[in-house]
This record gives C-alpha cells, structure tokens and sequence, in this order.
C-alpha cells in the first residue's frame, strides 16, 4: 500500500476500499463478498497493524500449541470473517438511509484490520484453557486464562468508550467494535467442540477441528445468507 502512495500513517477510505477493506454497500449492493476476508488483511496505518500484529503474535504463541498452525489459521480466517459479517449487518442497519439518499456506498465506514481475528482467537483460548485435558499445573492455566479474558475484556470496554466519546464529540478515532464482538463470539464457538492438541489424542483433535470448522461455516454461510435477505 505504501508503494502505491498510500499514506503508512492515515490512509483515506477510498484507498482502504482500493485495497480491500470491508463497506457494507460494496458487500451488499455490488457483491464484493471477497472483502470479508481481505479486510483483516488491510490495516489504517502502521501503527494500527503493528497494535494487531503484537496482539496476534502474544496470542498466537499461546494458541498454537492449542491448536496446532492449521488451527490458528482456520481459527483467524474464520473467526475473522464473522467479525466482518456481523460489522456489515449493524453498518447496513445503521446506514442504509442515508444509501437511499445520497446513492453511493461510502455512506457506509470503511472496515479494515486483523481485530477480530484476535478477538477470535482470544474468544478461542478462553474455552481451550479451560481444559482439564492440558498437562500443565491448574494455578498456573487459571492464571493464563484470566490473562486471555483480562485481555478481551479491556479491550472490548476500550474499544466502547473510544466509540462513545468519538460520537460524543462528532470527531475522533473510529472503532469497529461489532467485529470485535463478532470475532470473540465465533471463537468462543469455534472452541467449543474442540479439544486442545495438547494431552489430547492425536486423532480426537483432529476430528473435533475438522467439525469445528465445518460447523463454523455452515454457521456463516447461513449468516451470509441472511445478510443478502436482510438487505433485499
């Protein structure tokens, strides 16, 4: 993006579209649903990716001997992926009217960032750190699990207060908080059939994974579904 002269600081929206951030009219009028998933790709600055990237990077670390690297992947593509969808269903609530009136679909916010996916993973690691499968000391895995939630939770009610004060003063740093909650909320779901890799049978995991995902998008698929009947 910066060689192509976009500003590694504050890139405008028209040029986070560009690239492949999420906009509720491009999903929903035009069909671009590929940006569900190239949005958490696209980041508004330097500074924004590398907050993500440390965040994935402490988290990664923790999940993927959870989960192993096809885990993690699928656990961010998908958990991901249902923060964008459920980003473009309250921004097509919130902005459809004003669509009718102006007729162009920067009416509508535009969505970019791995957020999600890290709300997806922590969502992830709550219910996994949970299990009494894990061969690691119970003080010591209740105390990373309340590190996980500590971590959602500040997060989340940052994430708010910085929305609430930004339409308080009508200017301000834009959070998109709905594919936060729903990245955390996938992933809690996507954890829930599974077992953790570690002190787990090799191929009890990698079936309660396989049906972890399968179930996941089913789920998304059907919500993708609803979005384009929501939106008729």
């Amino acid at each position: 993006m910066t060689l192509g002269h976009v500003s590694p600081w504050s890139p405008e929206p028209d040029q986070l579209l560009k690239w492949g951030a999420n906009n509720a009219g491009s999903v929903l009028v035009f069909g671009e649903w590929w940006r569900i998933v190239t949005a958490m790709f696209v980041h508004v600055g330097i500074i924004h990716l590398a907050t993500n990237m440390w965040c994935l990077w402490n988290l990664g670390m923790l999940a993927e001997p959870l989960m192993g690297s096809f885990g993690v992947l699928a656990v961010y593509l998908l958990t991901g992926a249902a923060g964008n969808l459920l980003s473009t269903l309250w921004n097509w609530k919130s902005f459809s009217h004003d669509l009718a009136q102006y007729h162009s679909v920067f009416v509508f916010p535009a969505g970019a960032g791995a957020s999600g996916a890290v709300f997806g993973i922590a969502g992830a690691l709550i219910v996994l750190l949970k299990s009494p499968r894990l061969p690691v000391p119970a003080f010591d895995l209740k105390k990373l699990r309340r590190s996980v939630i500590y971590f959602a939770a500040i997060n989340l009610v940052l994430g708010l207060s910085i929305s609430g004060g930004t339409r308080l003063i009508g200017a301000g740093i834009s959070v998109d908080n709905m594919a936060h909650l729903g990245g955390f909320s996938c992933g809690l779901l996507f954890a829930m059939p599974m077992v953790p890799r570690l002190g787990s049978a090799k191929g009890s995991f990698q079936a309660r994974l396989g049906a972890a995902v399968v179930v996941v998008v089913v789920i998304l698929a059907l919500f993708a579904y609803f979005l384009t009947r929501f939106a008729a």
